[in-house]
């Protein structure tokens, strides 16, 4: 009998659940989903300016876990592994979060660095992918954003802080943003990707771009017109650099009372969707690719893959 087996995701601006049986191990693991969900619960509240946890975003996510581990009971999952990211790791305050989530999902939630994050994305985004390698995998997070480069492994990676939260938070800070904003924006994340450049250089020479995470999903549904979201129409949807900044340019110029209308753009979302697409078009522009096949495959699979025996 395939094990049932289950990862939680605790980033900076969702938490999310995967469950599904597995056969295999590893890359050649076949997974068959039972369960994903996806709640916006804003953990990294503020951490980028106090570097400490919110005492209401820690509870947000805490009854968030709640949900999750009712789920995990009801599906009878033989194995958890659960992670935190960006703002976990920022934040000097974590134990405070780290106790209440232990105690709820039993299992203490790892704290991941900044490269183990990159290489569990790089594996869920890449298992039977058959588009031609080299991949660069690009996970754009509320508080990080990861990049990874190989073809059955990663062969070199890097993580920077910048993401659609932290990016927010620092400037962002009119409605709709100023176009200094927006500028000084754009310079901020094209000093990262000079280290990217720097420390990264085969990632301009990738065959396949892959983009990973809310902020690549949510500009994809916008593209896309869905009016509810689809992940089976948003999977392996090919995003073109023109169609990003096409979806950039009426985010960042619509006040949050219109904005939230577009089709495609989940509530939770609409007060930091343009900060991440200002790190999507950046990427897209400085890097030199014409367009990202978006995943819905992430590290949310990589998890799960990494408990298979």
């Amino acid at each position: 009998m395939s094990p049932r087996l289950a990862g939680v995701d605790i980033g900076t601006n969702s938490t999310r659940l995967l469950v599904a049986d597995v056969d295999g191990a590893g890359n050649d693991a076949r997974l068959t989903p039972l369960d994903r969900r996806m709640r916006i619960t804003r953990l990294g509240q503020g951490v980028d300016a106090t570097r400490r946890l919110h005492p209401e975003a820690v509870e947000r996510t805490v009854e968030v876990l709640r949900e999750y581990r009712g789920a995990l009971d009801d599906l009878g999952v033989d194995r958890l592994r659960a992670t935190a990211t960006s703002a976990a790791r920022d934040a000097a305050n974590r134990d405070m979060f780290f106790g209440p989530a232990t105690d709820v999902l039993g299992v203490t939630p790892e704290l991941l660095t900044g490269d183990e994050e990159a290489r569990l994305s790089f594996l869920g985004a890449t298992s039977g992918l058959a588009e031609p390698a080299p991949y660069l995998v690009v996970d754009i997070g509320g508080g990080s954003t990861e990049f990874v480069v190989g073809e059955t492994a990663p062969t070199g990676q890097i993580s920077v802080d910048i993401g659609c939260v932290r990016l927010t938070e620092q400037l962002l800070h009119s409605d709709p943003p100023a176009p200094e904003e927006l500028s000084e924006a754009v310079t901020i994340v094209r000093e990262h990707l000079a280290d990217v450049d720097r420390e990264l250089p085969a990632a301009r020479e990738a065959a396949t771009l892959i983009g990973l995470a809310g902020t690549v999903t949510t500009v994809a549904a916008i593209e896309l017109g869905l009016p509810e979201y689809d992940a089976d129409k948003i999977h392996h949807f090919r995003l073109t650099k023109e169609a990003a900044e096409d979806v950039f340019r009426t985010l960042a110029t619509e006040p949050a009372a219109e904005r939230r209308h577009n089709p495609g753009l989940e509530p939770g979302r609409v007060d930091v969707i343009v900060g991440g697409a200002v790190v999507l078009v950046t990427i897209l522009r400085v890097l030199g690719f014409d367009e990202m096949l978006v995943s819905e495959a992430d590290i949310l699979d990589g998890l799960v893959r990494s408990l298979a025996p």
